[in-house]
């Protein structure tokens, strides 16, 4: 893995805190205290001369020189402070290494360009006004030692102001360059450094959408699995009860509950059959992180469980393969209420069915959706509520389709067929409901029994499914 430009500058600044005071690498030290030293020697050698011209003693030129060269030591952290003291020595004709190597960097730090702008201008003065007094006092030493010299007016001047341009502009010019060189090599590394904090962000979502995908999937498998399975299971239990009560009392009811209690059985085993057929399918070798194909066999669970449970329900109850355009051949129908009510009562149940309202096709998921609350609703009666007597009403409205399932108090005299419950079926007609924007609630009632109300409205759910 790439180091990032955080990762650089705290490895950086870590190396600096250690040892390099500003310096940010050993080699910079190395560089810095050379050009220090050179620097010293040479405003030191340079110190003699102008001690003499000042009337000075010579230690005294040659120990300020010494101190002087030494500023270099600092065009790093302070290069504003090293190109101001050549300006200040350059009347003394000392700091030449100084002056360039400040310009330089001056030119190339992060400075605002005004300063550099100012300070460069101000030692090209100082360094032309210099230079054009030194070459006028050559130019007419020069005419007192050879009388046949004479030159013109303009001599001076234009030499000097050459000599100038050729001291200042290279460093200054070689340090802008540098200067935005190193700042656009910062902006790319910044630049790869954020977008390679993008493509690991990038890769975090996809493995969060990819996870959230299978746990979803998950919960989506879980509640076909207990819709179509759980309910004839119950149903099934409902029946050996009700075989081990009349066995010995009415052989012929005996035979007949053992009869749907078989038939029950292979349209459970049907149903298992088909949704593990589909779990066992194998995934494409190649599938896109988080993408539709990444979860589609997962998502056929639901559509196989459907198709078996009407398969079972067309060979065995005869009367639960009902309509299909409403759902579209994936899933039960409304329909198929009926025969969902009937086997309730082959069980044993009181269920009473009202429907209000002009019946017409909706969309695939809100009918199954609708199916599966009544479906469910009347599971947890035969778990929870033994011999209660059962209302299921259905009511088709303009924008939405209603259903309700309300059960009385259980009957003492009935024995409880001591049904297992995980706690999770209405939950997933809460699910359910909510996903396609409807409204479910559900609870007990005044009289002891229990109630399950959901509404889904059509427009939006059939919106949602498309």
């Amino acid at each position: 893995m790439t180091t990032t430009g955080a990762d650089r500058g705290a490895v950086g600044a870590g190396s600096a805190g250690r040892s390099w005071w500003w310096w940010g690498r050993r080699r910079g030290v190395v560089l810095d205290v050379s050009l220090a030293v050179v620097s010293a020697l040479e405003c030191g050698l340079e110190g003699v001369g102008f001690a003499q011209e000042a009337s000075l003693p010579v230690p005294v030129g040659v120990l300020f020189g010494l101190v002087v060269g030494s500023v270099l030591l600092v065009r790093r952290k302070w290069p504003i402070t090293v190109v101001l003291v050549s300006i200040a020595v350059t009347p003394a004709e000392m700091g030449f290494l100084m002056g360039i190597v400040g310009l330089y960097s001056l030119a190339a730090s992060e400075v605002p360009r005004r300063f550099t702008a100012g300070l460069a201008g101000m030692s090209t003065v100082a360094v032309y006004i210099v230079t054009m007094v030194r070459l006028r006092q050559d130019v007419a030493q020069a005419d007192v030692d050879q009388q046949d010299f004479d030159p013109s007016g303009w001599y001076v001047p234009v030499v000097s102001l050459f000599m100038t341009l050729g001291f200042n502009a290279p460093p200054v010019l070689f340090g802008l360059y540098i200067g935005a060189r190193r700042r656009l090599m910062e902006s790319l590394r910044e630049r790869a450094d954020s977008l390679e904090q993008e493509l690991s962000l990038l890769a975090d979502r996809a493995e969060q959408r990819a996870q959230w995908a299978r746990q979803e999937e998950r919960r989506r498998i879980a509640r076909e699995m207990h819709d179509v399975v759980a309910h004839r299971v119950s149903l099934m239990v409902v029946h050996a009860a009700a075989l081990q009560a009349v066995a010995l009392k009415d052989p012929q009811k005996a035979v007949k509950n053992a009869a749907l209690v078989g038939d029950m059985g292979r349209q459970a085993l049907s149903e298992l059959r088909e949704m593990l057929g589909v779990l066992r399918e194998e995934v494409p070798a190649v599938v896109p992180v988080a993408g539709p194909a990444s979860v589609v066999p997962l998502a056929a669970v639901g559509r196989a469980a459907a198709a078996a449970a009407e398969a079972a329900a067309e060979g065995g109850d005869g009367g639960d393969g009902g309509r299909q355009g409403g759902a579209g051949g994936d899933g039960p129908c409304l329909d198929a209420l009926e025969a969902l009510v009937e086997q309730s009562r082959q069980a044993g149940a009181v269920v009473e069915l009202l429907v209000t309202g002009e019946a017409r096709p909706y969309g695939a998921e809100v009918e199954q959706t609708a199916y599966r609350v009544v479906q469910e609703a009347l599971t947890n009666v035969h778990k929870h509520a033994a011999g209660a007597r059962v209302v299921v009403r259905l009511a088709h409205r303009e924008a939405e389709v209603a259903m309700q399932v309300e059960n009385g108090p259980s009957d003492a005299t009935v024995a409880d067929a001591d049904l297992p419950s995980g706690g999770n079926g209405l939950v997933g007609m809460r699910e359910r409901v909510t996903r396609l924007g409807g409204v479910f609630v559900s609870g007990p009632t005044e009289a002891g029994g229990f109630r399950v109300s959901a509404v889904l409205p059509v427009r939006e759910a059939a919106a949602a499914a498309s």
